[in-house]
């Protein structure tokens, strides 16, 4: 029979009464499956198992039941029977039967959420409670009757707490395997350790808050991730919980006898996840004291969600993150595909770039249209007739909330997500008419460096707080209408891929150029592009321009002012052009490539 990865095949002769013993993990098989043993007396055949849920099975806490055929489980000695009702031939038992049967639990947490609830639910299921520290205290607090972990090692705590659960009789009762240990255990009067209960010092948290490196090594934790580690190395006979939001998976345990197999793994992957991350946390906060970046970068992201697929059909992806856009999930509609959450995140940066009601449509991760108004049905309106075409199958991101009015209006276009802070009721009606249109609640903004992966590593970097500084550098200063339509095109620019021009009024993009290897293609492509007047227009650039060609372009079109950073060579040759051309230019400073 094939091998299955971390599993043993037991096969058992079916005979009334008969005492087996039971090794596991096994695999688990149904009679009557395509691939059930042949039942025939004397006969012993091999047979590839099925999963559990398939199997009909079903798990009392002492015992499993098969067509008539209960198999009992004694913890204790791990053994078996096979009641009456048997025919003879083979079967397979289980995966499911050697279960951990919590006995002895150690809780040592920071985070006291919930844990005295745990703490009483393993009482009340008898098992014994090792505790100290905070946690002890918290116990005692509740008439929770637990073991001081200095009585139960004979080791009071020292140096203000930093040596107390580092002992034999604690690291030898979680990485004790059982079988193969017990009588080093016995000797030594090391108890075993089912369940650890554990979450550590609050370093990212204190990290933030500018602490004196004296303090914030004090919130660096020892003995829990040893603890952690060394239960979720033993994992097969030990499971480790780190957060709170597991205490149901151990309620539940309680009831059903103990954890399972693949419930200890997936519980040691979470802890040393936690770790990682914990490590992670304190490297990079070390390195960053005497440097702007890290030698050595460690990022973790959790809630990994398989996505249909990457970019293309051919690509595999998925998405990590549990705040920020990364975290987000529809309300309604299909799931969220990889480009679906690229675009979101583009449309979501921009949008917040405004306190009026604004609307913003993206497309392949450029804006198609944006537009501010009087209320957001306006702006969505203004922003959609910027390019209607490109409009079809886009993201929409507004940044109030949608009434039932501007969902009509959004529903009679093909769009693929549509992102709000807010829906009335009647507007999530509409839209779910709309069955596989994803609708999605704005978050917050949580940003941090950004990370892009090359081939062999990563590119990172920040954005820090930044301050622009307009300056007329022309003989003709811009009105007040054309300044407020230049901050408004170069708030779009911004946010629109490299190379890129944006012509504007006061309230909308008029025409946009995106991603052009030539500034020139650009400005000539949002010419082409707009469907409207550009006379008195205003120009952004996200870079300077090189060539006053792009400037030519630009004032021939009908635009009246630009807002350029500055900084090429020919920033004089530029500007007297603009001069001849009557166009009022400005100098921002700051560049906004986005390659």
């Amino acid at each position: 029979m094939p091998a299955h990865p971390g599993r043993q095949m037991l096969l058992l002769p079916c005979a009334r009464e008969k005492r087996l013993s039971v090794r596991g993990p096994f695999p688990a098989i149904s009679r009557g499956s395509p691939h059930s043993p042949s039942f025939r007396s004397g006969k012993r055949r091999r047979t590839q198992a099925q999963d559990l849920s398939d199997s009909g099975l079903t798990h009392p806490a002492r015992g499993i039941h098969l067509d008539g055929i209960t198999i009992h489980r004694k913890d204790s000695e791990r053994v078996a029977w096979i009641s009456e009702g048997a025919r003879g031939g083979i079967m397979l038992i289980s995966h499911y039967l050697p279960l951990v049967n919590m006995k002895r639990a150690l809780l040592s947490v920071w985070n006291k959420d919930g844990i005295v609830d745990l703490a009483g639910e393993l009482r009340r299921h008898n098992v014994a409670i090792l505790s100290s520290g905070g946690t002890g205290a918290a116990l005692k607090e509740a008439s929770i009757p637990f073991t001081e972990v200095s009585a139960y090692t004979g080791l009071s705590e020292m140096m203000d707490g930093r040596v107390k659960t580092l002992h034999p009789r604690i690291h030898g009762g979680l990485l004790g395997r059982r079988g193969i240990d017990d009588g080093v255990m016995q000797a030594e009067g090391i108890l075993p350790i089912d369940l650890l209960v554990a979450n550590l010092y609050p370093f990212e948290e204190m990290s933030e808050k500018g602490l004196p490196l004296e303090e914030l090594v004090e919130y660096i934790d020892i003995g829990g991730p040893a603890m952690i580690r060394a239960a979720a190395k033993n994992h097969k006979d030990v499971a480790v919980v780190t957060d709170p939001s597991d205490y149901p998976l151990v309620k539940d345990a309680l009831k059903t006898g103990g954890f399972s197999a693949d419930q200890r793994l997936l519980l040691a992957k979470r802890a040393f996840a936690r770790t990682a991350a914990y490590d992670a946390a304190i490297s990079n906060h070390l390195y960053s004291l005497d440097a702007e970046f890290p030698e050595v970068y460690t990022v973790q992201f959790r809630n990994g969600r398989m996505l249909r697929y990457g970019e293309n059909p051919h690509q595999h992806g998925a998405v990590y993150g549990q705040s920020g856009i990364a975290g987000s999930e529809p309300l309604q509609g299909k799931q969220m595909s990889y480009n679906n959450y690229l675009d979101l995140s583009s449309a979501a940066g921009l949008v917040r770039e405004f306190s009026e009601p604004a609307a913003v449509i993206v497309k392949h991760n450029n804006p198609c249209g944006v537009a501010i108004g009087e209320d957001l049905a306006n702006a969505y309106i203004q922003a959609r007739d910027v390019d209607p075409v490109s409009a079809y199958g886009s993201v929409v991101t507004l940044n109030g909330e949608v009434d039932r009015e501007l969902a009509e209006d959004i529903a009679r276009t093909f769009v693929e997500v549509v992102a709000a802070p807010a829906y009335t009721s009647n507007a999530l009606q509409v839209f779910g008419k709309k069955e596989n249109l994803r609708v999605l609640q704005l978050p917050a903004s949580k940003r941090g460096w950004e990370l892009r992966s090359i081939d062999g590593g990563l590119l990172v970097q920040d954005t820090p707080i930044y301050q622009e500084k307009w300056e007329v550098v022309t003989d003709r200063d811009p009105t007040p209408s054309e300044m407020k339509a230049m901050k408004f095109a170069c708030r779009v620019c911004a946010h629109t891929r490299s190379n890129a021009i944006v012509f504007a009024d006061t309230k909308r993009t008029l025409g946009i150029g995106a991603g052009q290897m030539s500034r020139v293609d650009a400005a000539k492509i949002a010419i082409e592009k707009s469907r409207f007047s550009l006379a008195g227009s205003a120009v952004a650039s996200d870079a300077f321009l090189p060539f006053p060609d792009t400037l030519e372009v630009a004032a021939a079109a009908g635009a009246t002012a630009l807002v350029q950073p500055g900084g090429s060579i020919r920033d004089k040759e530029v500007i007297e052009v603009a001069n001849r051309l009557n166009v009022a230019m400005v100098f921002t400073g700051i560049r906004h490539f986005r390659h």
